[in-house]
């Protein structure tokens, strides 16, 4: 993850994160579609309800390290 890409740009940072998640949850919805004939609309509301879920009780732990600056 790139974190301070938008905020480098003078974008605020934490709703930026929101919109590409929202974009990502999108093409997913509507790649289940166009493969399986999923509705996307019900492939949103799932997923959204999956995400709430994990967020509020997640089923593992987070692992890995955020670096700080550029390489």
């Amino acid at each position: 993850m790139n974190i301070g890409m938008w905020k480098e740009g003078g974008k605020n940072e934490v709703p930026a994160w929101g919109i590409l998640i929202a974009d990502t949850v999108r093409h997913v919805a509507r790649a289940m579609q166009e493969q399986y004939g999923y509705s996307e609309q019900e492939t949103i509301r799932v997923i959204l309800e999956s995400l709430d879920k994990e967020l509020m009780k997640p089923t593992s732990k987070l692992s890995g390290e955020f670096h700080h600056g550029h390489s």
